[in-house]
């Protein structure tokens, strides 16, 4: 199964945490990472009393379940050293499961396609990158693309 995840972070090296971010995924138990978008620096959301983020999506493909792979990102962003204060917060890094080719969920646990997905232009452009056409995984996000392209 291929899977969407969209980075960022705005504590710290953001490079460094989304390169061992990367690094991190591609050691996970069958899984490897295909491509990563571009990098683009970002202003808050929610919450905007904070430094700008970097952020990017990566595609991986993976024999993990989709919850298998929320737990590994959960796990990923704590050892990078992710502690969650409140919302929109501040954070040195955050990995989502934007789609999973095949699967959907709408659980407490996962929802997938992500439900703000279509509301973010750090996760449209980036998403851009690696999907010009904007037709991800039979999921069309042309329309969403078109009004967020401001970064």
């Amino acid at each position: 199964m291929r899977v969407l995840l969209g980075l960022g972070g705005n504590i710290g090296d953001m490079n460094a945490h989304l390169d061992a971010a990367i690094e991190a995924l591609s050691h996970l138990p069958k899984t490897a990472v295909l491509r990563e978008s571009e990098r683009y620096r970002t202003t808050p959301v929610g919450y905007l009393d904070q430094p700008d983020f970097l952020n990017c999506v990566a595609e991986i493909e993976t024999g993990l379940s989709p919850q298998a792979v929320l737990g590994a990102c959960l796990g990923i962003e704590a050892t990078v050293g992710r502690v969650r204060t409140f919302r929109n917060a501040p954070r040195v890094l955050d990995i989502d499961v934007l789609l999973c080719e095949g699967f959907e969920s709408d659980s407490e646990e996962l929802t997938v396609p992500h439900p703000r997905m279509h509301e973010r232009a750090f996760v449209l452009v980036p998403l851009a990158d690696l999907y010009p056409d904007g037709v991800v995984y039979g999921y069309d996000l042309r329309e969403a693309m078109a009004t967020h392209t401001e970064l």
